[in-house]
């Protein structure tokens, strides 16, 4: 225990209840944005998720695209409380699972490509991609792989696949 738990410690001690200490301990939340995926199909669906996280304690702003299904909180607010917010209306919600496709190295991959997405978006993925190195060149390395696969669809190759 180092100097400051040990005043903290004796201020407990020498103050009889320590409940005033507490209260300083307590961790302020972090100004956080929250965007969430909800379905909502009228403007009553939209009204009630907007009345739901406008009386949540912390929150500054929440702006919603019905297009998209996208609703963004902001303010003093943790993510999973204001999903369980709008669970209570009975509306399904989930984190905003898609990003800007121009941030995915393969965008149309298996993983990430989603026909629910909305336009410019893909389907957040945290398996990270396989970066090929540059360096080396030799058999095993990333260079030599890529090379293969540039060649084996280039119409320059005579052996190329033929198949289109």
């Amino acid at each position: 225990m180092g100097v400051g738990g040990t005043l903290d410690y004796l201020s407990e001690l020498l103050g009889g209840g320590g409940s005033r200490h507490r209260s300083y301990k307590k961790k302020r939340k972090q100004f956080q944005t929250v965007e969430l995926k909800v379905r909502m199909d009228c403007e009553g669906c939209e009204l009630k998720v907007r009345n739901a996280l406008s009386s949540m304690k912390g929150v500054q702003s929440v702006e919603i695209n019905r297009k998209q299904y996208k609703v963004t909180v902001q303010g003093f607010v943790e993510p999973h409380k204001v999903v369980k917010r709008v669970q209570a209306t009975g509306k399904k919600a989930e984190i905003w699972p898609y990003i800007p496709y121009n941030l995915v190295a393969h965008p149309y991959a298996a993983q990430t490509y989603d026909k629910k997405a909305p336009p410019g978006y893909v389907r957040k993925v945290d398996a990270v991609m396989p970066v090929p190195s540059y360096g080396g060149g030799g058999p095993g390395s990333g260079a030599a792989q890529e090379e293969r696969l540039t060649t084996m669809f280039s119409d320059d190759n005579p052996n190329a696949c033929s198949i289109m």
